[in-house]
């Protein structure tokens, strides 16, 4: 109980600071708002599309929605990483404001039916590129590894609570109104939304545009919009880590696109709980899905957060085994409470080790690249669960749809396990953002310098420095105490959090002074070639450490 309690106030605790900073509230709602608007808007079309062509033309809109999704979607994520983010957000809502109002008012005035198609295919075309460049920005506006969780999991949760509220509003606004007003509704969420994002501050050192272009360096090869939107396959190619999260997360998504088929079947033929019962399965699941949202933020604090989405894939398919053996109304219940709950465990960790393992300036393409294997392998699973359904029939159809997806989650969990440790938070970041020389350094800039550092013990009466000698590391105090002397004589006491040896390695010089440790110490090293390379990354921290570097520099 004392867990669940701590787990209880640390979720708590997360989401309270998520709505407390001004930036990630506004992204958070303005996600929400287009989220609601899109899913009435999506449930709208259906019934205007099944009245001018029934089911089949339901099926095909809905087809070829999700196939130039999964084409389009790296192309639309390139664009956030080619320029601003938040731009490409306010960019998407107000192109599709544009959309939806000319569809709205080809529906309200008898347009042509064929428009009418390609103008609902072409709004959720367009917003491929929204979700891309909403994750990727969001590690710029946090300031800890938990607030990122966090706000992946109020992104998850939010998410869940727009797949039953949309189509509810849709449904009431369709019994007093017609499908014109939903559509003018979704525009003005839109709206909200980019005026919403319009208002995020960005903080300094956040890679949100293409990077100034060093003037003294010789031109580079612009690559084509192709290449670079297909940057993201290749980054995910090289990388096995992000081989792995994408395979095992695609895997799950295959049996997100049979549900669509299976969780008809199980309402209708399986245990003859109807049309009303699929309701009740739906809200069953998404009940799951926002305690499972809150169970996401509550694990964070294992930092175990791979294994944990490992186990998310596997529960998101080991429950549709019960429903195999028991085919009864309680076991169809009990399966999408707890796929309901896994979903966000699969979700937010994923979301939250690919925004930590990718370099920023690609991030928005890898998500891109997740984002067209996703809506293709759902597209696979709702294509393949017919057929498994017309072959062995439902039960065991759930049976061959879920075992391989358990063993690939099982399998993957040894080297899921090891990833833990890869996404964990370098254990410098801590001395780092105390120490006042790189307390104001952006998050990810923090954690790239900290997974550098060398622990180096030192005893009382040890010389770390030598004057003179030739300077190949910088120092970061963690405990103790040691004094800098020039030409025998006294210059400082340095303790927690001061840092020595940065005037060698900037000047290129040999050691202007030594260090003794006066007591046993324990300090953080760096490399000079890895110092030298964070200098040049961030010119606010260049600065900061040639003005120390001059304060220090001792006359003789």
């Amino acid at each position: 109980m004392a867990s669940i309690g701590s787990a209880v106030r640390e979720t708590g605790t997360s989401l309270s600071t998520v709505f407390r900073r001004p930036s990630l509230r506004r992204l958070n709602l303005a996600l929400a708002g287009s989220q609601i608007g899109d899913w009435a808007y999506g449930t709208a079309v259906a019934v205007w599309a099944y009245g001018v062509g029934g089911a089949t033309a339901v099926g095909v809109w809905g087809t070829a929605r999700l196939a130039l999704m999964a084409v389009g979607a790296p192309f639309g994520a390139a664009l956030a990483d080619r320029i601003s983010r938040k731009k490409v957000m306010i960019a998407c809502d107000l192109a599709r404001t544009v959309l939806v109002l000319a569809a709205a008012a080809l529906v309200e005035w008898d347009g042509p039916v064929a428009a009418v198609f390609v103008l609902a295919t072409l709004s959720p075309l367009l917003g491929t590129a929204f979700r891309p460049a909403q994750m990727a920005l969001t590690p710029s506006l946090v300031e800890d590894p938990r607030e990122l969780t966090a706000a992946n999991g109020v992104g998850s949760t939010l998410e869940s609570l727009a797949f039953f509220v949309g189509p509810a509003i849709a449904g009431f606004l369709l019994a007093v109104a017609d499908v014109a007003t939903v559509f003018v509704l979704n525009a003005g969420t839109f709206l909200l939304s980019a005026v919403l994002v319009s208002g995020i501050r960005l903080t300094r050192g956040v890679t949100t545009d293409a990077p100034d272009a060093d003037p003294d360096a010789p031109p580079e090869p612009k690559a084509s919009f192709l290449s670079e939107a297909m940057e993201g396959f290749r980054v995910v190619g090289r990388n096995p880590d992000l081989r792995l999260v994408m395979a095992i997360y695609c895997a799950q998504t295959v049996v997100a696109g049979a549900s669509l088929v299976f969780g008809v079947a199980i309402a209708f033929d399986l245990t003859d709980l109807g049309a009303a019962g699929l309701g009740w399965l739906d809200s069953t699941l998404g009940v799951g899905a926002v305690f499972g949202g809150f169970l996401a933020i509550g694990l964070a604090s294992r930092k175990k957060l791979a294994s944990d989405f490992g186990w998310g894939v596997i529960f998101w398919a080991l429950p549709l085994l019960l429903i195999a053996v028991w085919p009864t109304a309680a076991a169809a219940f009990i399966a999408m409470a707890i796929i309901g709950a896994a979903n966000p465990v699969v979700d937010i960790n994923a979301t939250t080790i690919i925004q930590r393992v990718t370099p920023d300036a690609v991030l928005g393409r890898v998500f891109g690249a997740l984002e067209s294997g996703l809506i293709a392998t759902m597209a696979l699973g709702a294509l393949a669960m017919p057929l498994l359904i017309a072959g062995p029939g439902l039960r065991w159809g759930l049976v061959v749809l879920s075992l391989p997806i358990v063993t690939i989650g099982l399998v993957g969990l040894p080297r899921l396990r090891h990833l833990d440790r890869t996404v964990a938070e370098p254990e410098g970041v801590a001395l780092l953002s105390g120490t006042p020389l790189f307390a104001p350094l952006a998050r990810p800039l923090l954690e790239a310098m900290a997974a550098k550092l060398v622990r180096v013990e030192v005893p009382a009466g040890t010389q770390v420095v030598r004057e003179g000698d030739v300077g190949d590391r910088f120092y970061v105090i963690e405990s103790g105490s040691l004094a800098a002397t020039f030409a025998g004589k006294p210059l400082s006491t340095m303790t927690r959090g001061e840092c020595f040896g940065e005037i060698a390695l900037l000047r290129d010089v040999p050691r202007t002074a030594s260090v003794t440790a006066l007591e046993d110490s324990v300090l953080h090293a760096i490399e000079r070639e890895d110092f030298l390379a964070a200098m040049s990354g961030d010119t606010e921290l260049m600065t900061r450490t040639e003005s120390l570097a001059a304060r220090r520099i001792p006359t003789a």
